[in-house]
């Protein structure tokens, strides 16, 4: 499975809930300011790479995750501790 750099997958975690671009703006400006050109290019480098589709209704664009969440966070966790920590879950506690 792909792995997405942090600003990527931020964005994901918001789409995994299913939502429009301006949903996406208001919880992306909570902890900082973000342009909503910045998200739009995101958005749009997730649909290149397969991660969300987009549904236009009228004039709003709806976006949501054609990933499941469970099985990537999992993948990515087994990623993270087999390369950081030889994958051993000790090694990481420690």
């Amino acid at each position: 499975m792909k792995k997405l750099p942090d600003a990527e997958l931020e964005l994901m975690m918001i789409i995994w809930d299913a939502v429009t671009r301006m949903e996406i703006e208001e919880r992306m400006d909570e902890g900082r300011e973000v342009l909503p050109s910045t998200i739009l290019s995101l958005l749009s480098r997730l649909e290149e790479r397969g991660f969300v589709e987009r549904e236009k209704r009228g004039k709003i664009n709806y976006y949501s995750a054609r990933v499941e969440k469970e099985p990537y966070l999992k993948e990515t966790g087994r990623h993270i501790l087999k390369r950081m920590f030889g994958g051993s879950i000790s090694n990481f506690a420690t």
